[in-house]
């Protein structure tokens, strides 16, 4: 049976109703009159709206039988609102599966940058985008030099990177995971590519990668006045000239302090083991760390993976809170629980949300970029696309799919009975054919609700 969500109910929801008014006016004192910016308010007073009936709603009713429904208005934040973030997650998800990457192995890479340049990052995506495009010609060239030595001349490769803005914490931790075609192509004959998949790189290459990025960063850091020889001659703050308060939230974000209250600049509490970071050791398989900057390259899909790529799509564009991770202790603290504990101990995590602009968080590169030669034969190469007649599988099966480029291309707007079937497994058709069966149709109309993701 469907059961919506009841928003108002949620921990994150009570916390933000709680504390959204007392949180305002201490931005405004501590901005003396000048507090949040506009974007970031009506983040959360949207949030408060989504999924509420008093806010609006839609309603739906059955010409045969009279049985009424009513569905809710959401937010459709970026910021960090669950609900919204999961629908867009499995949305684009399906996008990059269907008219983006085509059926060849694809590697993560996933770039962490060091606490000072994140915060430079964090809202002047001029300056993300730049370092972006630094990293990604690395990767590009690192691919078409292996290829090279291997004996393929003109081999190309192409990259989709999410830029993800928090930590598994909620801290503001802005990082790239970056999807790379895991090999190269080449024209074997005019109209002809070819692909070639690389071997695995090993932990030396994955270091000089990251030494790469790492030297070609600075170098553009110093092009832009950006990277100064001590404290007292860096460069004008512009987030803090622009918004004193915002840039006060995003730097202690960014060093896991309290920004504003009683217990303003201490370390955000934490709760788990306590072990001594320089004992950590290495951190895995073909993972590097150096000056701050951490390149990890461990996670591949295969080409004969067909789950795989959107699984990790769906990884990568994930919001950045589930309503399951967030508790409310019996102090009134909330903790937020993390997927895994972090290298230096911790399992838990007291944290605050902070929410984004409206910028481009998906980016391609290389011959998946819109104006690439290469772009149209790349994403048609090994296609799949969804069959548009239906889908056959049982329970845990996967979706009936056609080869060849004249399949039905994914939708625009996904419906929520698409999109139920393509993250759940759900087929809302089956279900309602089964009721109807079963004797216990609502009636001869069509059905008046879908749940959605």
């Amino acid at each position: 049976m469907y059961r919506p969500r009841d928003a108002e109910h949620t921990v994150l929801y009570q916390v933000i109703r709680e504390h959204l008014e007392p949180f305002v006016r201490e931005a405004a004192e501590a901005g003396e009159g000048v507090g949040l910016p506009q974007f970031v308010e009506r983040e959360f007073r949207e949030f408060l709206a989504c999924g509420v009936f008093e806010h609006g709603f839609a309603r739906f009713r059955c010409d045969g039988c009279a049985l009424e429904h009513l569905v809710p208005f959401s937010c459709k934040g970026r910021g960090f609102c669950p609900s919204c973030g999961g629908r867009r997650m499995t949305e684009r998800a399906a996008h990059l599966v269907d008219e983006v990457l085509p059926r060849v192995p694809v590697r993560q890479w996933v770039l962490t940058v060091p606490y000072r340049l994140r915060y430079l990052m964090a809202w002047d995506h001029g300056l993300s985008r730049a370092v972006l495009g630094v990293y990604a010609r690395v990767l590009l060239d690192v691919y078409a030099r292996g290829a090279r030595e291997r004996g393929i001349r003109d081999g190309r490769t192409g990259t989709v990177t999410v830029i993800q803005r928090s930590g598994s914490g909620l801290n503001l931790n802005l990082h790239f995971h970056t999807l790379a075609l895991d090999g190269v192509f080449s024209e074997a004959h005019p109209g002809a590519l070819e692909f070639h998949p690389a071997p695995p790189p090993s932990d030396e290459e994955v270091a000089q990668v990251l030494t790469a990025v790492r030297h070609q960063v600075r170098r553009l850091l110093r092009r832009r006045g950006l990277e100064p020889s001590d404290e007292a001659t860096g460069p004008a703050d512009r987030l803090a000239e622009e918004s004193p308060v915002l840039a006060g939230l995003v730097s202690a974000s960014v060093q896991g302090r309290v920004a504003l209250g009683p217990r303003a600049g201490a370390r955000v509490r934490r709760l788990g083991r306590e072990v001594d970071v320089e004992d950590v050791g290495s951190r895995g398989p073909r993972q590097a760390h150096v000056d701050g900057f951490d390149l990890h390259a461990n996670v591949r899909v295969s080409a004969n993976d067909r789950a795989g790529p959107e699984r990790l799509c769906r990884y990568v564009l994930r919001p950045p809170l589930a309503q399951d991770r967030l508790r409310l202790r019996g102090d009134g603290r909330v903790v937020v629980e993390l997927k895994t504990a972090w290298h230096d101990g911790t399992t838990q995590k007291l944290a605050a949300i902070t929410p984004r602009p409206e910028v481009n968080l998906i980016i391609c590169h290389g011959v998946l970029a819109p104006h690439a030669q290469w772009r149209r034969p790349v994403v048609a190469y090994g296609r799949i696309v969804p069959d548009p007649t239906g889908w056959a599988g049982g329970a845990g099966a996967l979706p009936a799919f056609s080869e060849g480029a004249g399949a039905q291309r994914s939708p625009r707007y996904w419906t929520g009975a698409a999109l139920m079937r393509r993250a759940f497994e759900i087929d809302v058709r089956r279900i309602l054919t089964h009721l109807r069966r079963s004797g216990q149709s609502p009636g001869p109309g069509p059905p008046v609700a879908i749940a959605t993701p």
